[in-house]
């Protein structure tokens, strides 16, 4: 199943304002939305926590936790 998350949960899950997710999705370092409707957009899960993952595989010291 596909679940989508509309930009306040991603702001929680991200710990992320608004306007840095939209500056992050404009350099091309956020996963982009989905057009849901004229006037609504949302975030595939899967893209969110795979970005997520990609920051936590990246940060130092990772190595040791695995």
């Amino acid at each position: 199943m596909t679940v989508i998350f509309k930009l306040k949960t991603v702001c929680d899950i991200t710990t992320l304002s608004k306007a840095t997710i939209y500056r992050e999705i404009k350099q091309g370092k956020f996963p982009a939305p989905i057009q849901l409707t004229d006037r609504s957009v949302g975030w595939l899960m899967s893209e969110i926590e795979e970005w997520i993952n990609k920051k936590a595989k990246n940060r130092k010291g990772y190595h040791l936790l695995n």
